[in-house]
Order: structure tokens, then sequence, then C-alpha cells
């Protein structure tokens, strides 16, 4: 090769060409630097049919300046990068960029020096000091990490250094993780887990691209058989990719995983240190990390050979990205096992609709677990209307609802109840004037956190400090909270039973997959009596003594214009059923609503899954919405509202004609206004059979805008604020 074309991380250059220099052995893939006027920019090497640009003449070339020292990504890669850009109508350099998320990883390796304890004792000792020696027994790494590791400052720690306590250790900054053994603790399954296993080995032995359904409800151990799968591509000596929707629910995975393997994981997600996230980029495309879990971005890593995806918990939102790239993690997982000729296990107890009508159509193949493991039976349901038992005046639990958690005290087991909105709650207004708290950068309520003693905008993070007056009238001790948050329910659990150990679990509290893990370690050790949680705690977890769920205002989720509202209703409150009774004792559901006779309150009370999806289902095809119909949202916004209405008017009025695309707006959005900018949306419903990308490609690209407007396309759009 003597001239390459690069794909460059900066989508407003497109495609360059370059000269390749003597003795530079090049292959498409291979990272690159080049000269771009007196900057240098970092470059993918791309197959120029694949890639068109303008033609420049040899002469006019110049030449790159180096090579990375990494391996070049893998064609499948190459092929994900071009389809996610093409169907998510993005840039193909934002889409590279995922590909290269760690800049750290793409330069030359070297060392790191790390401590252990020798044995030895101070000549003086310090609490701190002791602490420390305890802390560290058998734990290698940076004063920096040691010292956040101990709890004491790193001047404690060099103070050991130097009394010979700890020494040094020079490591390899890119040494390749510990390898995972197959066969450490093979699992005894059921006769219907072992069916399912065995399907999942088949798969990945064959090494071809077969996507399946695992469809098992809450505790039937769909975990333990797709274990097995990855246990086949170790043996064969692949690499394994398990995507999960959120960090909260890593710590409890990771502990599982290193139970039946051995070793822990290779992990990749955002709250991770950079030398972590270097460390793993560079052994995933070296082959020195055989299974990565991690959230939905670790889609994009360079594997060297990969031999099986995961996708668990495989119907949560979380797997779409709502800014950048907006794409579903869940839907490029099966092309990237496409791309790789492998396998791609989706996994949930309430699958997406999208993935049950894949699978009736015969795309997908469905493994179904109908029954929950080693004898353990769903929980009973109930409906409490409050419309006929009303709490008492000031609360929000029913009094069959505290009767339960009582007889649950009494026997030394553990309730949850369940409110997916955090915060004390979510309106604080003025008694005396009715002044309500507004976040000044969106059109959204302040919420209350009383824990934090702030209030907060949960779209873009502003916040204050609770006032002891109001900011309008001034009159003192007039605030008012109205509806109730996790933090209020806690505080009505507190004064109905002082004595109960209860915990908040909502992201505000858990905040690192540290603290999370110290929740799960105090629940599973029986440290706590009552657990208060939003979705954080709807999914993933097994605590045995946990026999009740209570979910506080089941209304709540069918509210507003969202138009998946009834399913994903319908999967979270199916998903915190399903943390009742997993073990030994029978577990028990009080389900509180004022609309019992809703289809999926009725659906839930009945266990008829298949009755609701196929209500949902008719629902869909009559308005031709996903998965029979798609659909596109177009969000036009600027800090100037006038010139946000003037380009999505623009919009609308060159809007495309066509039988089979329909447009809707423009029309100010939900959340009219966020972090300071005016937002317009647009709602685009097609056919199946439409050229959707394309025609909205022809319909934008002509159309020119101020600077300061940003029209953002979101492809199969799952939120609508």
């Amino acid at each position: 090769m003597n001239r390459v074309r690069l794909l460059v991380m900066n989508a407003a250059l497109g495609p360059l060409d370059y000269r390749v220099p003597d003795g530079m052995s090049l292959e498409p893939g291979s990272i690159v630097v080049a000269p771009l006027g007196p900057r240098q920019v970092t470059g993918i090497v791309w197959e120029s049919e694949r890639l068109p640009g303008t033609e420049v003449p040899d002469a006019r070339l110049r030449p790159l300046l180096g090579a990375l020292p990494v391996p070049p990504l893998r064609a499948p890669l190459r092929r994900l990068i071009e389809w996610t850009a093409d169907y998510y109508i993005a840039s193909m350099a934002s889409v590279a960029r995922m590909a290269l998320s760690s800049s750290a990883a793409l330069r030359g390796g070297g060392t790191i020096t790390e401590y252990r304890l020798t044995g030895a004792l101070p000549p003086r000792m310090t609490p701190q000091r002791d602490a420390a020696l305890s802390a560290l027994d058998g734990e290698q790494g940076t004063i920096r990490e040691l010292a956040d590791l101990a709890g004491v400052s790193e001047a404690v720690l060099r103070g050991l250094v130097n009394a010979d306590c700890l020494e040094a250790v020079e490591v390899a900054i890119d040494r390749p993780f510990p390898a995972p053994r197959p066969d450490h603790a093979p699992p005894d399954l059921s006769p219907g887990q072992q069916e399912a296993a065995d399907r999942f080995v088949d798969a990945v032995k064959a090494r071809k691209f077969a996507p399946m359904l695992l469809d098992g409800v809450t505790g039937s151990g769909k975990t333990e058989t797709y274990f097995e799968g990855v246990a086949e591509a170790l043996r064969l000596g692949r690499q394994v990719l398990v995507l999960l929707p959120e960090i909260a629910l890593t710590q409890n995975f990771l502990k599982r995983f290193e139970a039946r393997f051995g070793v822990a994981p290779t992990v990749w997600h955002s709250a991770q240190k950079q030398s972590d996230r270097r460390r793993a980029w560079r052994q995933v495309s070296e082959g020195g990390a055989s299974v990565v879990v991690g959230a939905r971005s670790a889609l994009f890593l360079p594997f060297r050979d990969l031999g099986l995806i995961v996708v668990d918990e495989a119907h949560e939102i979380s797997f779409k990205q709502d800014d950048g790239v907006r794409y579903n993690a869940r839907d490029v997982a099966v092309m990237r096992a496409r791309f790789e000729r492998i396998p791609a296990i989706l996994a949930s107890a309430t699958p997406a609709l999208e993935s049950l009508q894949m699978a009736e159509a015969g795309v997908y193949e469905k493994i179904d677990l109908p029954a929950r493991f080693g004898g353990a039976v769903l929980p009973d349901i109930r409906i409490l209307d409050l419309r006929e038992e009303s709490p008492p005046r000031g609360r929000w639990l029913a009094p069959s609802l505290v009767k339960a958690m009582e007889e649950r005290l009494e026997r030394g087991e553990q309730s949850l109840l369940f409110l997916n909105r955090r915060g004390y709650a979510p309106l604080t207004l003025c008694r005396q004037c009715g002044y309500r708290f507004q976040c000044p950068n969106c059109s959204a309520w302040l919420v209350e956190h009383r824990l934090t003693r702030r209030l907060a905008c949960h779209h873009c993070g502003h916040q204050v400090a609770s006032p002891e007056a109001c900011p309008e009238c001034g009159e003192k001790d007039c605030l008012a909270a109205c509806g109730p948050g996790v933090e209020r329910i806690a505080d009505e659990v507190a004064e109905i039973f002082p004595d109960a150990r209860t915990a908040v679990v909502t992201s505000d509290t858990l905040s690192s997959p540290d603290k999370i893990g110290e929740f799960v370690d105090a629940a599973q050790a029986g440290e706590i009596d009552v657990i208060v949680g939003t979705q954080l705690v709807t999914k993933g977890y097994h605590f045995p003594e946990l026999t009740l769920v209570g979910v506080v205002d089941a209304d709540l989720g069918l509210e507003g214009g969202d138009l998946r509202a009834a399913e994903r209703s319908y999967q979270q409150i199916a998903q915190v059923a399903g943390r009742a009774g997993r073990a030994a004792k029978a577990g028990e559901v009080l389900i509180q609503t004022r609309h019992p006779e809703a289809p999926v309150i009725a659906a839930l009370a009945a266990y008829d899954r298949d009755a609701f999806y196929e209500a949902e289902s008719d629902a869909r095809r009559n308005a031709g919405a996903p998965p029979f119909g798609r659909w596109a949202a177009i969000i036009v916004s600027s800090e100037d509202e006038a010139e946000a209405a003037e380009a999505a008017r623009k919009i609308g009025g060159s809007a495309p004609r066509l039988d089979d695309i329909a447009v809707y707006g423009p029309a100010p959005a939900p959340l009219s206004m966020l972090r300071s900018r005016y937002r317009y949306r647009l709602l685009i419903n097609a056919r199946r059979s439409a050229a959707l990308q394309q025609t909205i490609r022809e319909w934008l690209g002509p159309l020119d805008h101020p600077q300061s407007v940003r029209v953002g396309v979101d492809i199969d759009p799952y939120s609508f604020v």
C-alpha cells in the first residue's frame, strides 16, 4: 500500500488520503497518526471502495507520521461501525470514536509501581497504620488505590514504605487478566436448564450466526444456563462479551461469575479508572481478556476473537443511548454477532415485544425456562384497590401492605417497597403563595432530596440547598412536599416500624459499584429488614429472605405520553415482583393501584403475560407502531426559542409526502427546555418496507440552519420527552 484512505475522528473533515512512507506496513483497520495542518490526528485505515471521498493526486499526498502499536480493527468491527452509522443516521467518525474509547490504550506499553505488604511490622504502630495493615492483607496496587482501599491517607502508606512494611513491585500496565476456568465449579442444572445450556454450547461450537431469545421467568436460572455457553467459548480459546444494562448490576454479577469460573471477568464501564480502561481495551484487542462484562459501550471494543455475545436483561431501556449516537445496544449486539458469525443470546424474564415478534417470525430461536429453579414457586400477587382501601391521611402505604410488612418483621423476613421516583417529593411548593420550585435550565420541577437537604433537577443535575423560606413571598416554614418519592416512603416506614432496619436504594444513595456491593452484602446477611428502592432493585438480585414486595404506585409508569408505557410498566412490575420468594420461602406481591381494571394490572394479577402481549401487539399493529411499523424522531434545539421554532417549522414545511411515511409536528417537546436549550420535536411513523433512513437523509441534507441550532435524529426512539 503506497497510499491509504483514513477515517479520521472528526466528522466535519470526511475521509482523507495520505501517502504511506517506505517501510511502513499497514492494512485495513490499522490505527495511525497523520498530519493535518499544524496538528496531528488519529485515523483508521479504511477500504477506499467502502469510504467514498475525493481522489487526490499522489504528488499532493502528505506522508503518515506513524502507526500506533495496537492491533488493526478487524473487518467485523469495521462493518459494524458502517452499519451503525448508516442505520442510526450518525457519522462514521462518531461511531468509530466509541471503538477507540481509550486514547491512553493507543500508546505503547510500560510499567507502573505497585505495592504489597512484606509481613514486617512498623517500629511505631498507630491506629491508622494498624487499620492499613489489616485492610491490605493480600492486596496489591498503587499507593492511591491502596489508600482508598484502606481508608487512610497516602502519607500513612508512604510511612509504611519507609518502614519496609510495604514493598514496591514493578508491574506491566498492559498485563493479561487471569483466565477464567471453564470447569472450575460446574453447576447442577435442572433438566430444563440443561436442555437450554446444551443448545448454547452447540451454538458456540458451530461458530455460526445464531440469535437466540432466552425467555425465562424470574428465578429460573437463566444466568447458569448461558454460563455454559460462556464455558464452551473459553474451552475453544475464544472471547465472550456479556452486556448488562446498568453498573448497579455489575457487582452482584461479578460474584456469581467468580463462583462459577474461579476468577472475576474483565469489567468495562464509565465509572472505571482510566488505567483500568486502558488495560482492558488493550487486553481485549490482544486476546488477554477472555470475558468482558460491561455496559453498552463495551459492544464496540476491538475483540481479537469473539465467540459469544450475551445481552442480559435484554428488555431494559438502559441499552438505548439517548444522546450522541442514539443506538440500541440490544439490536447492535445482534448485528455484531451477525458480522462476527457467532451466536447472540438475549436473556430476559420480560422480553421486549420486538424480540418476541422476531422469535415468532423465526428470526430468533426462542428458548424457554418456564419454572423457577430448585422447587421455588412464583409469588402470589394481590391487587390493592386504593379507591377502596386508602392509606391514612398523609401516608402512602395501604393498611393491608403495612400488615403484611409487620408479619414479615415478626418472622425475621425482608420486605421490598418499590416506587420508581427518586428523592423525597417530586414537587415542592409554598402553601402561602403557591410558588413552585422549577429548574432554571429545564421545564421540570426541582425534586426535594431530604437526605442531602437539596432540591435537584433529574434532567440537567442543577442543585440548590433547600431554603428555609419561600423565595417568592419570604414566608418561613411554609414549603409543602407534594407526592411521594422513595425517601418519603422510607420516612413512613420509620414512623410505623421504628425498629426496622431500612435501606433506601437509588442511584443517589448507591452511587458507586462499591456502595452497591456493600448493600448487597448487608441484604444477603440479613442486616436489612425493609428495602425501599427505585428500578435499581427490580432485577438481578437474589435475597433468600425477601418474601414480600409492595408496589407503592403501580399507575405511575402509565402516566404521560410514552408510547411504550404499558409494556414498560408490565416489565418493571413483573421484574420487581420476581424478587419475592426466590428461595425456599413463599413470596407475596401487593400492588397498590387506582386502576385495577387496566390491562397491565389485570395481566400481572392473573400471571397472564401472553394475554397482555397479545393485546399490546394488537394495539401496536393497529397504530403501525413497532414492531409492526417504525418510528423516528427529529429533535431541534437552540438556546434561542424563536430560532429553534423557526428551524423546526422549516423542517416540518419541507417534510416528504409519501404513502408509506407520515410526519407529525413540529411541536414543543414535552420537556420543552433542557439544559437551557429550547426543544421541538417531529415524530415520523413509517411502514416496515419504507426507506426511512434514506428519506430522512434526503429530507434534512439540503436544509441550512444557524450554527447555534442542533438537529438530532433518533431512529427507533424510546424516550419521548
